[in-house]
């Protein structure tokens, strides 16, 4: 097999896994449409329902079973907040059609601080989605198969890699995979709420007796405090909603209108579907329980025990799973708009061979795995930590909305203007309506995270508390980073006459044998004059090289470094800086071999000093490190084709050297550990 073969199995493994390479060009025909997108961009919010409409009877129950019929006011009331909320992001997603949703609308009317923070909030967010949904998709499985429950970690994270793999194929291929459980929850639920209702309104709809509810021992009066807390905990609803916002420019054109829209029909049907568990949910007596959740005792009392039951736990056991493909789709875009900010290492803005941002995949699966392990995959102790971020962002988004539209309002009909961020300003005659949606939105929204983050605060959102702001402080950092270095570059106008400066070839000598000499030939081919330097660590092996370079190299002297300490930095660093003292302006030109493995974990074997050598000189100035690799393939085929020219037999010494001493040494390659660099 020749050495393209074998590039291109290599490339066809990769080409299965992830699909072929896409070109640039290919860019607009990945759009998705209004159907896919709804697929890609709504799992999360609609998979909520599986346990919004839980999260508030398990708070009521703090106060008794009595007071289960609010949760009727309640749902309404966060039916309500979600309407408000989505008429903001469809504003959201006209005013900034390119996306980045909370943290472009902070940016444009805060500044970029709080635009950390929204960023910071929603980041953190989108890594606990991954790991709350996949571990509450775990814990669906683990129910149903109890034998299971050893490898919890191992199947979430065995979940997490298969979404990893199906997301680097593309955004246009995951909708497309992970469209199909999405529309079959959709199908199931909508079904079910449906025969719920024909039951309810037939009366052959019997409320459940046996369900071993969750008794506290110790009930609380009935408060505000309380039914905020409930109201708070079924707000749980509304995540995933900015989702839309974030990933505009996934959609077909005309964008915006078409992420609109799915927009609309996401919270439509998010509206109807929790609503409707919830009506039901109280029409059969449904009991927060550590045994049977609500959508199990649904599908209880409106299909029995049975196929009906199992089919709607299957479907949300799908959907819980698939709702972290939501954050597959956001936190890359979101992440490269950061780092395009220089607020993340600018490798995240690089779309990868499917024109995905595969940095931001790659770092959201890692961090997701993480807490997958730190938690054991427990969604109890995750779930605390759930929510906050994404209530954040909320507040941010509308309350910039808020600045946004109080802009627009000081413009004279007819007049436009720009944002410093290069927004248009346009005015518009309903913009004190909208200011006020925007306004009281994010005041809900903002008392719904202050709650969350009380009540959940020595349960472990107090790791979020403080993730958020360390996150900021990262952010800060980077940017400075950039910042400095941007300086630094900047060359201020000045017109600069290139001038060439003296040079002093090294070549850094380990042992001589084939790649040594593709060294020389390297050295000679640039014209300069050098030297060869070699570090000696062993005096016996400093000895065995010298005769070699006399013998089969012959041009010029081996100069040798001692180094009684066995290190091979130390000394090439103090020779540079005496070179450097004697004429500071010269460029140090260090040369170095370099044994190149066909593969990864062939090159793993080997020292690789060259990426030492390079990490310890970078900060010294003018000076240049250069590795001249030896392809030992692609040198052992060429030597088999010589072989079969000269009708040697396999594995035969070549005639390589000229001199007498060559058949001493029999043609073979020196030892491994003296042919390393």
């Amino acid at each position: 097999m020749n050495d393209d073969s074998k590039t291109n199995d290599s490339r066809s493994f990769f080409d299965r896994l992830i699909g072929p390479p896409l070109e640039t060009a290919a860019a607009p025909h990945q759009a998705i449409s209004k159907r896919v997108g709804l697929a890609v961009f709504a799992s999360d919010a609609l998979s909520s329902t599986a346990y919004a409409t839980e999260e508030i009877l398990v708070v009521l129950a703090f106060a008794g079973s009595t007071y289960f019929g609010l949760s009727i006011p309640i749902a309404i009331a966060i039916a309500i907040l979600l309407g408000i909320v989505t008429i903001s992001y469809r504003q959201t997603i006209h005013a900034y059609p390119n996306g980045g949703g909370a943290y472009i609308v902070s940016r444009d009317n805060f500044g970029e601080k709080v635009a950390q923070v929204a960023a910071a909030a929603l980041l953190s967010d989108y890594v606990l989605t991954v790991a709350v949904s996949i571990s509450s998709g775990v814990a669906q499985i683990v129910s149903a198969f109890p034998h299971l429950d050893r490898f919890r970690v191992e199947i979430a994270l065995s979940l997490l890699l298969i979404m990893t793999i199906v997301n680097m194929r593309g955004v246009k291929e995951s909708g497309k995979a992970f469209a199909i459980p999405t529309y079959f929850f959709l199908g199931t639920i909508i079904f079910t709420v449906l025969v719920g209702f024909f039951r309810w309104a037939t009366g052959t709809l019997s409320p459940l007796t046996d369900v071993e509810a969750v008794i506290h021992t110790t009930l609380e009066p009935l408060s505000v405090f309380l039914v905020l807390r409930a109201f708070s905990s079924g707000c749980t609803a509304l995540t995933g909603v900015e989702a839309i916002s974030n990933g505009i420019p996934a959609f077909e054109n005309p964008k915006p209108r078409n992420a609109a829209t799915t927009l609309t029909w996401m919270s439509g049907i998010l509206g109807f579907v929790f609503l409707g568990i919830t009506l039901l949910a109280h029409q059969i007596n449904a009991q927060p329980s550590e045994v049977e959740t609500v959508i199990s005792q649904l599908g209880r009392a409106i299909y029995g025990e049975g196929l009906g039951q199992v089919w709607l736990l299957a479907a949300t056991t799908l959907i819980l799973i698939m709702a972290a493909n939501t954050s597959f789709a956001d936190f890359p875009r979101l992440g490269a708009l950061a780092a395009g900010d220089g607020f993340l290492p600018r490798q995240m803005t690089y779309r990868g061979s499917r024109l995905v941002f595969s940095w931001g995949i790659i770092i959201l699966a890692v961090f997701a795995g993480l807490l997958l392990v730190v938690f054991d995959s427990s969604t109890s102790r995750l779930i605390p930590l759930y929510a906050i971020g994404v209530f954040l962002s909320f507040t941010l988004s509308q309350t910039g909305m808020v600045i946004r539209w109080r802009k627009i309002g000081r413009l004279k009909p007819g007049e436009t203007s720009e944002t410093p961020h290069g927004t248009h300003l346009e005015h518009d005659r309903q913009w004190r309506g909208k200011m006020i949606l925007s306004g009281f939105g994010g005041a809900m929204t903002f008392v719904v995270m202050v709650v969350f983050a009380v009540t959940k605060f020595a349960q472990g959102a107090w790791i979020v508390v403080i993730l958020i702001p360390a996150l900021v402080v990262l952010f800060s950092g980077i940017h400075r980073h950039y910042q400095r270095v941007a300086d630094t570059l900047r060359l201020r106008g000045l017109k600069i006459k290139p001038q060439a400066s003296p040079m002093h070839t090294i070549l850094l000598v380990d042992d001589v044998h084939a790649g040594t000499l593709r060294l020389v030939n390297f050295a000679e081919s640039l014209g300069n004059p050098w030297e060869a330097v070699h570090i000696e660590i062993d005096p016996d092996k400093t000895a065995m090289v010298q005769r070699k370079w006399k013998q089969r190299i012959r041009i010029g002297p081996l100069k040798v470094l001692p180094s009684p300490y066995r290190s091979i930095t130390t000394p090439l660093r103090d020779y540079i800086l005496e070179l450097r003292q004697e004429n500071p302006r010269q460029f140090i030109h260090l040369l170095m071999g370099q044994l190149a493995m066909p593969n990864a974990w062939e090159q793993a074997l080997h020292r690789n000093t060259n990426l030492l050598i390079d990490l310890v000189l970078r900060d010294m100035e003018r000076v240049v490190v250069t590795s001249v690799p030896y392809q030992i393939d692609q040198a052992r085929k060429y030597a088999d084709r010589i072989r079969q020219e000269l009708n040697l037999p396999p594995n035969a010494p070549l005639p390589i050297w000229e001199d007498d001493e060559a058949p001493a040494d029999n043609g073979q390659p020196a030892k491994e550990e003296n042919a390393e660099d």
